[in-house]
C-alpha cells in the first residue's frame, strides 16, 4: 500500500464484538418503538396545548380583553388540536410544525392584551 500508516481502519471499529458494535449496545431502540413514542408525544403535546389554549380563550373572553385575544387563543388551540390528530396518524414532522404555529398564534394574540 502506498497510503499513510495511520489511515488503516482500527480493528475495534465495525468489527464483530468490538466497542463499536451497535448490536451489543443496550440503549439502541427499535425504529418502530421510536416512531410510536414520537406519535404519542406529538398527540399528547397537541392535546395538552389545545386544552390550555381553550382554557385561556374562555378565561380571556370572560375578562376585559379585546375580542382578538380570545379568538387568537381559540385559533391556536384549534391548530394544536389538528396537530394532535396528525401526530396520532404518524405525521409527526407536520404535527411539530403545527404545534409551533399554534403556540406562536397564541403568543401573538397574548401580545394584544
Amino acid at each position: 500500500m502506498n497510503g499513510r500508516a495511520d489511515s488503516e481502519v482500527p480493528d475495534d471499529v465495525g468489527g464483530a464484538g468490538g466497542p463499536g458494535d451497535l448490536e451489543d449496545a443496550g440503549d439502541v431502540e427499535e425504529p418502530a418503538e421510536t416512531a410510536r413514542q414520537a406519535r404519542w408525544t406529538a398527540a399528547g403535546t397537541g392535546a395538552l396545548l389545545a386544552l390550555a389554549g381553550l382554557a385561556a380563550s374562555v378565561l380571556r373572553a370572560a375578562g376585559s380583553a379585546p375580542a382578538l385575544v380570545p379568538a387568537a387563543y381559540a385559533f391556536g388551540a384549534a391548530v394544536c388540536a389538528v396537530a394532535a390528530g396528525l401526530g396520532l396518524r404518524g405525521r409527526t414532522r407536520r404535527a411539530l410544525w403545527l404545534l409551533i404555529l399554534g403556540v406562536l398564534v397564541m403568543a401573538v394574540g397574548d401580545q394584544f392584551d
